[in-house]
């Protein structure tokens, strides 16, 4: 007859395994979550060459059309046709010289095919962040480049910053990581409404990709957090997420057509 000490015993030793293989799940689903998130919200900066890998979606407008007529989350698009105008070729050795006011106020305007996108930008906590997209913005390296990935499963999130619009341009140099121990990056998610750089996963591989965060999204403080989404933004970025994304596996390139025909940053 088993005592009620070993009955104990047992009881507790299988509570001790049942708590093991939880863990184990968890951390396996950690695992598949972070390499997903290594892979497509990666900027992989090649030697010298400002290329990114974030995931290439760079087939031609009809295979995009074709793309998303066969995928089984295709839905109508949104947004209309892109201003006239090519995306940027240029790219700089280093980073910009510093010239941005950090006691000062910007705000970044992105007018888009599926609407205007508003950011009020973290100049105080993002100085070298804020100052890079003010420079590149005057620069127009974003006008006219596509948002080639959304990710509709897990994380929520659109990405852009890429002229070349495979997840594999940049602008030639990279930018230290900042603001990482932000307070709103509670329990490691993003909020909604956050704007932050897109990276490898190591620390100081920015360049100009970055994502804007539709719904909370549980990330690895590893990502620049630089500035808030405003109210307009976030319908057209929930006009965006809602026409789905072309692989039909929740991470792929947006149904809709999302163009920044130009981006602007200004002072105040």
């Amino acid at each position: 007859m088993v005592s009620n000490e070993q009955r104990r015993r047992q009881l507790a030793r299988e509570k001790f395994e049942r708590q093991q293989q939880r863990r184990e799940a968890a951390r396996r689903k950690a695992r598949r979550r972070n390499a997903v998130i290594a892979a497509g919200l990666a900027a992989v900066v090649a030697a010298g060459g400002g290329a990114y890998a974030a995931g290439a979606f760079d087939g031609s407008k009809k295979d995009r059309a074709d793309a998303a007529e066969s995928s089984p989350s295709a839905k109508p698009d949104p947004c209309a046709k892109p201003a006239p105008g090519s995306p940027s070729a240029k790219t700089w050795k280093s980073e910009p010289e510093m010239t941005v006011d950090k006691s000062a106020s910007y705000a970044m305007k992105l007018n888009t095919t599926c609407g205007t996108i508003d950011v009020k930008l973290d100049a105080e906590n993002a100085p070298h962040t804020v100052n890079s997209f003010n420079f590149l913005a005057g620069e127009g390296f974003f006008d006219h480049s596509r948002c080639h990935r959304l990710t509709t499963s897990g994380i929520y999130v659109l990405q852009c910053g890429d002229p070349k619009g495979t997840g594999q341009g940049g602008p030639g140099y990279t930018l230290p990581d900042e603001n990482l121990k932000d307070p709103k990056l509670k329990g490691n998610v993003y909020p909604a409404g956050t704007i932050a750089m897109a990276n490898t996963g190591q620390p100081h591989t920015g360049g100009s990709q970055f994502f804007l965060v539709y719904q909370d999204s549980q990330l690895p403080p590893q990502y620049t957090p630089f500035g808030t989404i405003g109210e307009e933004g976030m319908k057209t970025l929930k006009k965006i997420a809602g026409a789905g994304e072309q692989s039909g596996a929740g991470d792929g390139a947006p149904n809709a057509t999302v163009v920044i025909d130009k981006a602007s940053v200004t002072k105040s």
